[in-house]
C-alpha cells in the first residue's frame, strides 16, 4: 500500500488552510510539510495495525498482519485453516503445515459445526509457550488450545469444586486431642 498519495493530500490540505492565513502562514506550512511527512506515516501505520488488528479479531482463527517492505506497508491475510475432505485424507489423517500427514486425535465432543467465543486471559509467559508448541504441532493456536481442552476434559483433569484442596498453609485443623 503505497502511503505517499496520503501523506501528499495532508500537505495540501495542510497548505491550503494555511493560505487562509496569508503568505506568512503558507510559508510556515510548507516549512512544516516535510518534517511532518514521518509523524504523518507513522500515525497512518499506527491506523492500519489496529484496523488490522480488529479485522484479525472477527477473522479468528484466520489472521490480518501488517508488514512494512520498505517505507510501505502490506497487508497479509492468512485465512482460516480450511476442513479437508474425508477424500482428500484418509480416515484418522491430517496433514501438518510441512506437508506431513499424522494420525489425527478423535474430534471433540458435540462437533456438530456450532462454535462459541469466548475471551481468554492468561500470562505473557504462558501465552508464548502455548504459541510455541502449537507452532510445533502444525497447528493454529486456537485449534490448539480447542485440543488441550478436549484432551483435559476427557481425561478427567479438570477438579470438581469439592476436589479443589486449599494449600497446606491454609488447611486448619480445631478440636481437642487427648
Amino acid at each position: 500500500m503505497n502511503l505517499s498519495l496520503y501523506v501528499e493530500d495532508i500537505h495540501r490540505q495542510l497548505v491550503t488552510a494555511a493560505e487562509a492565513g496569508g503568505d506568512d502562514a503558507r510559508t510556515l506550512a510548507e516549512r512544516l510539510v516535510a518534517p511532518l511527512e514521518s509523524a504523518i506515516r507513522l500515525a497512518l501505520q499506527d491506523a492500519l495495525a489496529a484496523a488490522a488488528e480488529e479485522i484479525t479479531c472477527e477473522l479468528a482463527p484466520g489472521a490480518v498482519e501488517l508488514r512494512l517492505r520498505g517505507r510501505d506497508p502490506e497487508f497479509v491475510v492468512t485465512p482460516a485453516p480450511a476442513d479437508r475432505s474425508a477424500d482428500d485424507l484418509q480416515g484418522g489423517e491430517r496433514e501438518t503445515a510441512t506437508g506431513d500427514r499424522t494420525a489425527e486425535p478423535a474430534d471433540p465432543e458435540g462437533d456438530d459445526g456450532a462454535m462459541s467465543r469466548i475471551n481468554l486471559r492468561m500470562p505473557d509467559q504462558l501465552k508464548g509457550r502455548i504459541e510455541h508448541a502449537a507452532g510445533r504441532d502444525g497447528l493454529s493456536v486456537n485449534a490448539w488450545l480447542v485440543r488441550a481442552a478436549a484432551a483435559a476434559v476427557e481425561r478427567g483433569d479438570v477438579p470438581h469444586r469439592d476436589q479443589v484442596l486449599l494449600p497446606r498453609s491454609a488447611q486448619r485443623y480445631t478440636g481437642w486431642v487427648r
